[in-house]
């Protein structure tokens, strides 16, 4: 519901709602809306994390980071395709909310993993030398951000994109990839 509505769209009523939860007991199994909303946004962040590390595991960090975009556009059953972390900075940001501090701290975790995934790609030779896996990193997560907007604009077909997202990593490979 958090990621769908965003923070502010989200009512406590909503959520006792969707939980089946009167008033009391919500506080007293959660404590506050903005509690429940950090453990959505933690759980979203470990969640994501964790399915593009066991793809690195099955696959090889480049292979992983070049069919993460195809993932994005291709998730079906995600209650939103814009990134939750991204939805939630920039909608809180301006509120100056603590979660929008924190959305951003996943935002940096995730980019960092991006580059840790970028450096075993070059260390396996599968990322030429000369590219830098923290600047890569960077553009790499304003990709898939851009990508998960695109997802959400209706009549527009993102997969294109996400192909292109990967393909421009497939020329960032040693001719012998």
């Amino acid at each position: 519901m958090f990621w769908k509505q965003g923070w502010a769209g989200t009512s406590l009523k909503d959520l006792e709602k969707t939980l089946q939860m009167k008033p009391g007991s919500f506080y007293a199994a959660f404590g506050s809306k903005d509690a429940l909303f950090q453990l959505a946004l933690d759980k979203y962040a470990l969640d994501g994390r964790l399915r593009l590390q066991k793809l690195a595991h099955q696959v090889g960090a480049m292979q992983a980071l070049q069919r993460y975009p195809v993932m994005i556009v291709e998730r079906s059953t995600a209650p939103a395709k814009a990134c939750m972390l991204s939805k939630t900075m920039i909608e809180l940001q301006s509120r100056n909310h603590p979660m929008a501090t924190r959305a951003k701290d996943h935002l940096q975790d995730m980019e960092d993993f991006f580059s840790k995934l970028f450096s075993d790609a070059q260390a396996n030779g599968d990322l030429l030398p000369e590219v830098d896996p923290k600047a890569l990193s960077r553009r790499y997560l304003s990709d898939i951000s851009g990508l998960q907007i695109s997802t959400e604009r209706i009549g527009l077909d993102a997969r294109p994109i996400a192909l292109e997202i990967a393909n421009t990593l497939k020329a960032l490979q040693p001719s012998s990839s």
